[in-house]
């Protein structure tokens, strides 16, 4: 697994983000979001709002995002919640990071499925690009971290990059995948194979006709 991601001086952090608010537009989502629950319950509403914040401090910084402490410090007074309680749910889920990430952020699941079926490829692709595990290339596009089982097993290997999976990989298409964002484009989403979402290599096998329409099979089984 990677090294702990580096988190930034305590007083840099609080002179860039101790003024944190959410923007407008923002400020109306959350709203709604802590709405969503009972009165006396909108410390349920923590995740949501971790999530919304880390996307403001992407959008404000041009990468993926992260959660500087007084970010997660404001949301705690806005739901009425201790400091600390925000910060285990913070550190408990990785889909939070704690610490700055590049504009993309690489997560190459290394769990078993994915190992087997050529993860250390993938590794290898993002290694000869220049990508680090723990750490944010020079240019500050990549940010390379090895994850735990990400749900796609059936499309192993696989990696998420910001809010995307890419399956099916190779040391090739994980090399063209990277390729094609460091040159501001947007690679094909999902396998990278002949295959719809998890269904079998070269298409569906049964229910064929599903394909193309909703088809009523009821007839052919009555």
């Amino acid at each position: 697994m990677s090294d702990a991601a580096h988190i930034p001086d305590e007083a840099e952090t609080r002179a860039r983000w101790g003024d944190f608010e959410w923007t407008p537009a923002n400020a109306i989502k959350v709203k709604e979001i802590i709405g969503r629950y009972p009165p006396g319950r909108q410390q349920s509403a923590v995740m949501p709002l971790l999530d919304l914040a880390q996307r403001q401090v992407g959008a404000e910084t041009h990468t993926q995002g992260w959660l500087p402490v007084p970010v997660m410090e404001y949301i705690g007074r806005q739901l009425d919640m201790p400091y600390m309680r925000v910060y285990e749910v913070a550190t408990f889920y990785t889909m939070y990071n704690l610490a700055p990430v590049g504009r993309y952020h690489v997560q190459v699941c290394g769990t078993t499925p994915c190992m087997l079926r050529g993860s250390d490829d993938v590794l290898a692709a993002c290694k000869n690009r220049g990508l680090v595990k723990g750490a944010t290339t020079p240019d500050g596009l990549f940010t390379l971290t090895e994850v735990e089982c990400l749900g796609a097993c059936a499309n192993a290997p696989m990696v998420q990059i910001n809010d995307d999976n890419y399956e099916d990989l190779t040391y090739d298409s994980m090399s063209a995948i990277l390729e094609t964002l460091a040159n501001g484009g947007q690679p094909k989403i999902g396998p990278q194979i002949d295959r719809q979402t998890s269904a079998p290599e070269g298409g569906p096998t049964t229910l064929k006709e599903m394909v193309s329409e909703n088809h009523d099979y009821r007839g052919a089984w009555a």
